[in-house]
């Protein structure tokens, strides 16, 4: 079986680019079997899909999504390609049932779908796996030398986890309607289910209340979302087989409710909105039966406007400062036997709870709010990682793990795909305990994004974590997953995301110029430092209203250039590389080495490139060195040892971050010193 299972999966990586010469392209997420077959499907201006078994107003509307998308990516005209006679359809789809009325968790998302050259079936339970195995078809297509088409094959899929979420911060910085449009394309094509809305923080309330006005109309700088935008996103979202869970964050994080309501806060105000980041100390007020009355009132509305089943309280990182420093709250937990800020919040969390119970939700919040006195069906979703998500497994609570997937941290795409729910102390739970991991969510809180590029901090990364959540647990080989990121990336070109499209922009308003080679050759290969480092390295501290216009906010998160150089690195030293592998790293080590010259004059005239001469002079050092250790691996030569020793002290300093960018050529370039003298590089200073 283990063997079948290696043929499977490298049969799942070949289209056809003619009739008879195989391809090699990588479906991500990579279904759950695959069978290849011989020939493939032709696309052209005849092509049509149609419908047979049940049919409703949803699974039309994702039929014409897909056919939106196959002209898109084909050129095809719109007039063409059209629903049919399931008779005559090319691609006739069979639905069996419909779905809930609102989407739920747990429905059947499975599929199956055969291509032969005369045509192609796809079959499903619901209208969501039919939507699923649309997007496999779209992924499937590519141009061949006969024209548009998709191999013939054989696909059994279905999800690994129920809950395969996208959590999206719009409180630190507002994201407008048709981004968040635009990333749920994103999200239904590689089978994310869930966009996790995070609606309310300390710097803004993001949501129209029509109960409490003063939400918005003092919270949120005017940046907020109607009620009927609200309804139009989550029309958007069914369309795409993907649920919308609210997330109002309480009884912290919540400074922008107090600006109109200051009642509810804890400590006395006036407050204002918040412009920087951090954890701050106010807090709701949890002794107060006004608090509950009005969230009440405020959950009760928005149960209304979000039909989703899942209601998200936040409950995270209250710091209790504000309850500590009050004296009648002081007396409240004297009076009712509660010993410390934990078990306050319980008390708060156990009456929000009772609330949004009472409006028909369940609650979901951070793991904070983990007590076993919460009653069995609240989902806990985990920031600190699978010993907590065990631990509430353990206890018979569901949970969600987001740990490992904050995308906002700037890791590369293989760590956050090394992160897996049932591992670590999840993967010694029961099996009936492991049934109470729902899946995970990726992350994107929004200190350092903008509508401008937002797309490119959360693609392609997270069509990994989409694969983690949706594919097999043992689909674990990084490489064949950066074939298929390569090309999701492309493809999600098609469907209007910017994550590729905004770069260049960016680059030539930095360098206040059309000519950005010299410019794009450097930011090619550095990137944006990770996790927090950004907070704690910077001399100006950024708030909501500093502009992101600078380098580090216009470098990917992770250097495709540099990755393919430290592969191309690694080849040769293992003696793997050919000739043209070798000309290829001399190549890039040479065009380095000389464009500290060629952005010289950008430097000069762009304010915004000041900080970068440093990283840009340490670029020219490095490749220079590489060229160097190049040399001698060439003429088969021991570098001295002095040179060896300076060498790694130069390479030390050129990884240290400045202008808060790392330069991601320095380590294999290390390694290239260490293959030409022998030596290992002396560990990094502490």
């Amino acid at each position: 079986m283990r063997a079948v299972f290696v043929v499977l999966m490298l049969c799942s990586v070949f289209v056809f680019s003619s009739a008879t010469e195989p391809r090699q392209v990588r479906l991500l997420p990579m279904p759950a079997s695959v069978q290849m077959k011989t020939g493939q499907l032709v696309i052209d201006s005849l092509f049509s899909i149609g419908i047979n078994g049940h049919s409703d107003a949803l699974l039309q509307r994702a039929v014409e999504l897909f056919l939106d998308n196959l002209r898109r990516q084909t050129g095809v005209p719109r007039l063409d390609m059209k629903v049919t006679d399931a008779a005559q359809a090319k691609l006739v789809v069979h639905c069996e049932r419909a779905n809930r009325a609102v989407q739920e968790l747990g429905e059947d998302e499975s599929y199956s779908l055969e291509i032969s050259p005369a045509g192609a079936k796809l079959d499903a339970v619901t209208s969501l796996g039919i939507m699923r195995g649309l997007q496999t078809f779209l992924q499937l297509a590519r141009t061949t030398s006969d024209g548009f088409a998709v191999p013939a094959i054989a696909i059994q899929d279905k999800p690994r986890f129920p809950w395969r979420g996208l959590m999206i911060d719009v409180g630190r910085h507002f994201i407008p309607l048709d981004v968040l449009k635009r990333n749920l394309d994103g999200m239904a094509a590689v089978k994310l289910n869930v966009f996790h809305w995070h609606l309310s923080e300390n710097q803004g309330f993001r949501i129209e209340s029509k109960k409490f006005p003063k939400l918005q109309e003092m919270g949120s700088d005017g940046l907020y979302y109607t009620q009927n935008e609200v309804r139009n996103l989550i029309a958007y979202a069914r369309d795409r087989g993907i649920r919308v869970v609210p997330e109002f964050d309480m009884p912290g994080h919540s400074t922008a409710w107090f600006v109109g309501y200051p009642e509810l806060a804890s400590g006395p105000g006036p407050y204002q909105i918040e412009r920087k980041w951090g954890v701050f100390d106010p807090a709701m007020d949890p002794t107060q039966e006004r608090t509950y009355k009005f969230l009440d009132g405020f959950i009760g509305e928005m149960a209304k406007l979000f039909p989703d089943q899942y209601f998200h309280i936040g409950g995270d990182e209250v710091d209790g400062k504000q309850w500590d420093a009050n004296p009648n709250i002081q007396t409240f937990m004297h009076a009712h036997g509660l010993k410390n800020n934990q078990d306050l919040q319980a008390y708060f969390n156990t009456r929000v709870q009772k609330i949004v119970r009472k409006h028909g939700k369940t609650m979901v919040g951070w793991d904070e709010i983990l007590r076993p006195d919460l009653p069995k069906d609240i989902v806990v979703q985990s920031w600190r990682g699978q010993d907590s998500l065990a631990a509430a497994a353990k206890q018979g609570y569901r949970g969600l793990l987001s740990f490992g997937y904050y995308v906002d941290l700037n890791w590369p795409a293989a760590r956050h795909y090394a992160v897996d729910p049932i591992s670590g102390a999840a993967a010694n739970l029961s099996p009936e305990e492991k049934q109470r991991i729902l899946g995970g969510e990726a992350c994107m809180w929004s200190e350092y994004v903008s509508p401008e590029n937002i797309d490119s901090r959360i693609w392609p990364r997270t069509a990994a974590i989409a694969e983690r959540l949706w594919s097999r647990q043992d689909v674990t080989d990084v490489n064949s997953m950066y074939q298929g990121l390569e090309n999701v990336s492309r493809w999600l070109d098609w469907l209007g995301l910017t994550h590729n499209s905004s770069y260049e922009p960016m680059l030539r308003r930095i360098a206040g110029s059309n000519d950005i080679s010299a410019l794009r050759t450097f930011t090619d290969v550095v990137e944006p430092v990770k996790d927090y480092t950004r907070e704690e390295i910077t001399t100006v501290e950024a708030t909501s209203l500093s502009p992101l216009n600078r380098v580090i906010d216009a470098a990917r998160p992770e250097s495709v250039t540099a990755r393919r150089f430290a592969d191309l690195v690694d080849a040769l030293i293992a003696g793997r590389a050919d000739s043209e592998a070798k000309q290829e790293v001399r190549a890039w080590l040479t065009r380095w080495r000389d464009n500290q010259s060629n952005l010289q004059p950008l430097e000069t005239q762009s304010f915004l490139l000041k900080e970068i001469v440093p990283v840009s002079q340490d670029l020219a050092a490095v490749a220079t060195t590489g060229l160097q250790a190049l040399d001698c691996i060439d003429r088969e030569e021991r570098a001295p040892d002095a040179w060896a020793t300076q060498q790694f002290a130069l390479l030390q300093q050129a990884e240290k971050p400045k202008a808060q960018l790392l330069l991601m050529v320095a380590p294999p370039v290390q390694r290239l010193v260490e293959a030409s003298s022998g030596q290992k590089a002396p560990p990094p200073p502490k």
